[in-house]
């Protein structure tokens, strides 16, 4: 199933390339909002890709800039792919600006890496699971029912990611006590090993099961790479993020992206390969939660 490319990343993509034009020129920031007379807090925005530009803005940088032919096509056609509008935006009065970031990333990466030590990720969290975690919130701040199931259904909606063509590599690494700790009921519980099991059998997804004897330096919280493979035009950095409760954080800084990365080489190499794993996934369902199995 094809999937329309994310404004987010295009933005990401023209600020990244009209920063390396400019950088190219010798040209200074200030400099530049001199000669376009606008401030330069503009240019530091769109450079880091926190604002937009509209087409005809970014048409006046690449007049100054003397950019023609083939190169400013695709610039121009680039910055109007980034005024659209992602799916996720229509939920824009029930997630946070960093949260519809967050969708916006993991919508187009090429490549996702994540390690989760508590809860499964949201990208493998069956309905019923991940309604239970999301309504756990209301515990700390209290969510209307209504709400709830938007946001339910706004989880969901990102799961298309994982049978979108081209397919994106998704490389999961769990803590084994996230299989044993109860969300939900046992029928909840069996459900999401099942499905986890269902989806270690997709080409274009590998999970592994991180032992609780295993021997293993590396501990930290859970967080989420997202690599893109560099397109005709500019490139785009690793993106690292974290979900604190309901906050996304992501970083761009490319030593916080490497050092993630070896993190996540770390946990893998401690990890049970992808078939012991999977294994480990069916003992685990069947010996603590067999009797969430009824009438499956």
């Amino acid at each position: 199933m094809g999937m329309p490319g994310s404004p987010t990343v295009r933005r990401r993509r023209l600020a990244a390339e009209l920063r390396a034009i400019r950088e190219s020129s010798g040209r200074s920031a200030d400099r530049v909002a001199a000669a376009l007379k606008w401030s330069p807090s503009k240019i530091s925005r769109y450079e880091l890709a926190r604002t937009g530009l509209k087409p005809d803005e970014v048409e006046k940088l690449l007049d100054y800039y003397g950019v023609t032919g083939s190169r400013r096509a695709r610039l121009l056609q680039l910055a109007k792919d980034a005024t659209q509008k992602g799916w996720w935006e229509d939920f824009a009065d029930e997630l946070s600006a960093d949260y519809q970031q967050y969708i916006g990333l993991e919508h187009e990466a090429n490549s996702i890496a994540i390690w989760h030590a508590e809860v499964v990720s949201g990208l493998l969290q069956t309905e019923s699971y991940a309604r239970h975690i999301i309504a756990n919130y209301g515990l700390i701040e209290p969510i209307a029912p209504g709400l709830i199931e938007r946001l339910v259904r706004v989880r969901m909606q990102r799961q298309r990611v994982l049978t979108r063509e081209p397919a994106v590599q998704v490389d999961v690494v769990l803590d084994e006590s996230i299989l044993r700790r109860r969300i939900g009921d046992e029928r909840v519980m069996y459900r999401q090993l099942m499905h986890l099991r269902e989806l270690t059998e997709r080409p274009n997804i590998t999970i592994r099961i991180l032992p609780l004897d295993a021997q293993h330096t590396v501990l930290g919280p859970a967080f989420v790479i997202f690599h893109f493979v560099a397109d005709t035009g500019g490139t785009l950095q690793d993106v690292v993020a974290s979900e604190q409760l309901k906050t996304v954080f992501t970083v761009e800084d490319e030593q916080e992206a490497y050092l993630h990365t070896l993190v996540f080489q770390s946990l893998v190499s401690a990890s049970l390969d992808p078939a012991d794993s999977r294994a480990q996934i069916i003992e685990t369902a069947e010996s603590c939660w067999s009797s969430g199995s009824a009438g499956e």
